[in-house]
């Protein structure tokens, strides 16, 4: 006679979620966040840190450009806090534990350099003396403000087209302050 064994067979469905537990269990524990916190791998800069573990300051705009006030070479910076409970090296390249009240990085922005220009002015020059290049002369393009001068604005079609050109800079203009909240709708702007 067989001696009854004390064990009991496993269905397989609880079987693979106990194997699922311990596998989740194990991805946590020893993961991109447990490695980095036993120093198997280097500390990563706050720059590389993914979207959700910082948030930015919105920039300061200019009133009168309708452009980020620190706007330099196409390129302005807005400063980043990591989260609470973060770990990254900071922009000193020394690593910080983060409680979310720290500067840690500096994100550029693309902007325009506009030398405190307003596009408001720009428009309204370009629609009423556009055809004597005003507008040009006011956004510091002096040959080509002479030549629509001579040339009375291009007998009238390169004002027009002035016009437009300058009338969509400034609608571009206002689009790209969604590229910096939504980062995947980018404008494409060009200074004429």
């Amino acid at each position: 006679m067989a001696a009854a064994c004390p064990c009991r067979l496993i269905a397989p469905e609880s079987a693979a979620a106990r194997l699922l537990g311990v596998l989740w269990f194990l991805s946590v524990t020893t993961g991109p966040w447990g490695a980095a916190a036993g120093g198997g791998e280097e500390t990563l800069k706050c720059e590389d840190l993914k979207l959700g573990q910082y948030i930015c300051k919105d920039p300061k705009i200019n009133d009168a450009t309708q452009e980020p006030v620190n706007c330099t070479n196409y390129t302005a910076y807005v400063q980043c806090f990591p989260a609470p409970n973060i770990t990254c090296k900071d922009f000193g390249g020394n690593e910080t534990h983060f409680t979310g009240n720290e500067v840690g990085f500096l994100k550029p922005i693309s902007c325009r350099n506009v030398n405190g220009y307003s596009y408001k002015v720009a428009v309204a020059l370009s629609l009423f003396l556009g055809w004597l290049g005003a507008d040009r002369f006011y956004l510091g393009y002096p040959a080509l403000g002479l030549l629509k001068f001579c040339t009375v604005g291009f007998c009238g079609i390169g004002s027009l087209i002035d016009f437009i050109l300058i009338s969509m800079q400034a609608h571009i203009h206002h689009s790209s302050l969604l590229s910096f909240h939504f980062p995947g709708l980018e404008g494409h702007s060009t200074v004429y």
